[in-house]
């Protein structure tokens, strides 16, 4: 372990990342220079104002999305140096996803979401699977609710069960969209506690994009990004990090 308490290995380390977005003189940055380290058993929340390249790093972070530059080592592995077939076997093992808008199959039970996870994505036998949905629809408190398809639930519980669907499979990563934008802060802690209790219990490395500050007391750390630069903390005092229009390198959060 290190000084501060994290692993000394990170689980992901991410280097030099450049996105732009069209060309010539229409050409903007969505991500400049970006490097950084998470580790095993940390949640992460990553902020920013509106069009500061919040998913766009997502994506890239969770090869969704190729980076004009720069390396994504995930678990020892070049994600982008992997070919698509590669990376989309990688994701389907290593890596759950959790979206603002649920992505709920509107014909599925709550159950049915979380089995198909288990059967399609990782070969589990029908039996473990109704077995282990049992007991992570119990942890969501959606065991009442389980037969119910999503136009059925509420906003809470759609998010409840998409959360269930990301930690189902136990991924080493889980990538989370804006998660509680669209819930009270009521229903948004219990997303966050949950997705706390991933990291904490499980081991597994969480990131977090979104707007809402009452979210920082329940992580482990804060990173903001701002016209696509990368600073530790939920602020960016200039003396702290030098001038973010420099050409230098930039900070690295690790």
């Amino acid at each position: 372990m290190r000084a501060d308490g994290l692993p000394l290995t990170p689980s992901m380390k991410a280097w030099g990342l450049t996105r732009s977005y069209g060309s010539g003189d229409t050409k903007t940055y969505a991500l400049r220079n970006v490097s950084l380290e998470i580790y095993p058993g940390q949640i992460a929340l990553l902020m920013g104002p509106s069009g500061s390249g919040k998913s766009t790093l997502l994506a890239v972070l969770s090869g969704l999305l190729h980076p004009d530059a720069g390396t994504v080592l995930t678990l020892d592995k070049d994600l982008w140096a992997m070919n698509e077939r590669q990376r989309e076997a990688f994701r389907l093992e290593h890596f759950g996803f959790i979206f603002q808008g649920y992505n709920l199959f509107p014909a599925l039970t709550a159950r049915e979401q979380l089995e198909m996870i288990l059967k399609w994505g990782t070969g589990c036998s029908a039996r473990d699977a109704t077995a282990r949905t049992s007991d992570v629809l119990t942890m969501l408190g959606m065991s009442k609710k389980a037969h119910l398809r999503p136009m059925q639930l509420s906003g809470g519980e759609k998010q409840r069960v998409a959360i269930g669907r990301a930690l189902i499979k136990q991924p080493n990563f889980v990538f989370a969209d804006e998660p509680t934008a669209a819930l009270d802060w009521k229903h948004g802690q219990h997303v966050i506690e949950l997705l706390r209790a991933a990291a904490h219990d499980q081991g597994s490395t969480i990131l977090v994009v979104a707007h809402d500050a009452r979210i920082i007391p329940f992580v482990d750390r804060v990173l903001h990004l701002e016209d696509g630069i990368l600073y530790e903390g939920a602020e960016r005092p200039m003396e702290l990090y030098g001038d973010p229009t420099s050409p230098s390198p930039g900070y690295i959060a690790q």
